[in-house]
């Protein structure tokens, strides 16, 4: 593949996100004067359509924005919590020494409609009926199907066909896989938009009631009534290779609603930079960032070795307190602000050599001890058929042998108003769970990154919000909004994006050249997903490294491992230039699928 993409820019919009169509839905929003809020609202819902392997109208999102009217940045938060059921002993008493990653048991509740409908209501301009125009349209008269999706859909159709059936009645269309590139419906999913729409249009003419009509419709009418009538009464096969019911009820989802939220933040050579809180790894963005702060990084040379190895070190530093003290602050005391402390990355960065580090080193924040929950061993999948070996790896999309995942989606906007939004929607993906009958919708099964310890930040418990790895970014600089950014990835995010944010930030590049630099990751702790697996010492960089650079990472004691070019990440990115008042967007090539525009 090449890459040389232009960056773009304009004076009226900006948009950039992991799918084309959703990038052209949004920017027809802001043509019909709405705002990023609209816009990004109608491209998130897209996504769901289109990018079904990835996410779902059952799954999370967080959303991090810049309003131009009051000059703040805040964070919706779309991470559903557990139910009131989940408990350890309801874990343990089946038998099971961890969360499945898939089925009904890890189903929590689903955030992304709330989340969207908060923002809309205190944000946006349209009417909801412009906002779900697009997603309806492609669910019920088709759009072209993914090679990715079509992979997904073709690896698990004998689970659908055999237990799964709802799922079946989605994705396999006369009985059989949808070929790649195929016009594909979802006429379930389409039903329930219309129905959410149709039930809004009914609360009267205002925009603000036809809101909150539809999120009633949604976590208390027909979607909630038939999340119950089924996740708690019906057992179905799940990744452990047996059936369970599981613990979500109506109820759970009456009782919650999206919160907004301060953003945290961290300035880091002059930028503003702000994350989702510590119920999400993104803190660990700013840990690390905060560790660089010390390091001359444009004195060694972007994709030095010494680079490389600095930064990697710096994320093992960043992710081992990720696994340590991360979780819901709703439920547990979390020493955030220590962790972010300059006295607190002075010890920390102070722990840097110039070898690679073996093993995971969390920090004793406030002389508090450190505890990271034990891996469980997982039994051998080599005599499972392909897709059992599938569903018992809880990252969204079918896992084949390469080191990119690219899961999940991004979406960024920005306007000609001043306001900038960035969101990264997942969860509810087709292999998560089976389809809720009568909906189109699968569920979020965000609690499999959750421990079963006790008294860890991130356990098992009624009502918590798992650790997700979401990790949307936005930038301000002087006080004004300049960039906003995300990528796919699971825990991955919070480094391709790093390397994305340093080489705009520390070496000058524009947008679209930063998401074109080379890519690489630590795999040194263990991954959220399950089977949860870690491999320490474990450094994977593009192939499109300079070989020497391989050859002293390596004998630093990295355990290198080469990606094929352009795989590692789909960074989308908007921006603003205050000295020329330009609206900028870029999309990464990597998947060949992302798409920005600007006008």
């Amino acid at each position: 593949m090449n890459a040389g993409r232009p960056q773009l820019a304009g004076t009226f919009g900006a948009v950039s996100s992991t799918h084309w169509l959703p990038s052209a839905a949004a920017m027809s929003v802001l043509e019909q004067g709405g705002n990023a809020f609209d816009a990004v609202a109608a491209a998130g819902f897209v996504l769901q359509v289109v990018e079904p392997h990835y996410n779902g109208l059952g799954g999370d999102v967080p959303i991090v924005s810049y309003q131009a009217s009051t000059g703040r940045v805040q964070v919706v938060c779309g991470q559903g919590p557990t139910p009131q059921a989940a408990t350890t002993e309801a874990i343990t008493k089946l038998g099971l020494d961890q969360i499945p990653g898939s089925g009904l048991l890890p189903a929590v509740v689903p955030g992304a409609f709330g989340a969207w409908m908060r923002l809309l209501a205190e944000h946006g301009t349209l009417p909801l009926e412009r906002i779900l125009d697009h997603a309806i349209g492609y669910a019920e008269h088709g759009f072209p199907l993914l090679t990715s999706t079509a992979d997904a859909i073709e690896v698990l159709a004998p689970l659908f066909a055999s237990e799964w059936t709802e799922s079946a009645r989605v994705y396999l269309p006369n009985g059989r896989p949808p070929a790649a590139g195929s016009r594909f419906r979802n006429p379930a999913l389409a039903g329930t938009y219309q129905r959410l729409l149709r039930e809004a249009k009914a609360a009267g003419g205002d925009r603000e009631a036809q809101i909150a009509a539809a999120e009633r419709a949604f976590y208390q009418g027909f979607v909630a009534e038939a999340v119950d009538a089924f996740v708690p009464r019906t057992e179905v096969l799940d990744s452990t290779g047996r059936r369970h019911k599981g613990l979500l009820t109506g109820q759970d989802m009456a009782d919650w609603r999206a919160t907004v939220e301060d953003s945290v933040s961290l300035t880091y050579r002059g930028y503003e930079v702000h994350k989702p809180g510590i119920w999400s790894q993104s803190p660990v963005f700013l840990q690390q960032l905060a560790l660089l702060e010390g390091f001359d990084l444009g004195r060694m040379g972007l994709d030095s070795a010494e680079y490389v190895h600095t930064v990697a070190e710096c994320a093992k530093l960043a992710f081992a307190d990720r696994e340590a003290w991360y979780g819901d602050p709703d439920h547990s005391d979390i020493p955030l602000a220590t962790l972010l402390s300059p006295a607190y990355t002075a010890e920390r960065r102070a722990l840097l050599e110039a070898k690679a580090a073996g093993t995971l080193r969390p920090g004793s924040p406030d002389g508090r001890t450190p505890h990271i929950p034990a891996q469980v061993a997982q039994e051998p999948t080599e005599a499972l058929e392909h897709w059992e070996r599938q569903i018992r790896n809880g990252l969204p999309t079918v896992v084949k042998a390469t080191a990119a995942r690219n899961d999940t989606c991004t979406v960024v906007v920005a306007d000609r108003f001043g306001n900038m939004v960035a969101a990264v929607p997942s969860g509810g993906w087709l292999k998560s769970s089976p389809v809720v009958p009568g909906t189109g919708i699968s569920l979020g099964t965000r609690a499999q990154t959750m421990t079963l310890e006790p008294g860890h930040p991130n356990s098992f418990g009624p009502g918590r919000r798992p650790r997700t790895t979401l990790s949307p970014s936005l930038v301000l600089k002087d006080g004004r909004p300049v960039l906003a950014f995300g990528t796919p990835g699971g825990d991955r995010q919070d480094q391709w994006t790093l390397g994305f944010f340093l080489a705009v930030a520390d070496f000058g590049h524009d947008l679209q050249t930063a998401t074109e630099t080379l890519a690489f990751h630590t795999d040194h702790f263990a991954s959220s997903f399950t089977p949860h697996e870690s491999r320490p010492k474990t450094l994977v960089v593009e192939e499109t490294v300079d070989p020497e650079v391989v050859e002293e990472l390596r004998t630093r004691g990295h355990e290198v491992e080469l990606a094929p070019a352009y795989t590692l990440g789909k960074v989308c990115a908007v921006g603003h230039d205050p000295d020329q008042d330009l609206l900028l967007a870029a999309a990464s090539p990597r998947g060949r699928q992302t798409y920005a525009i600007a006008r």
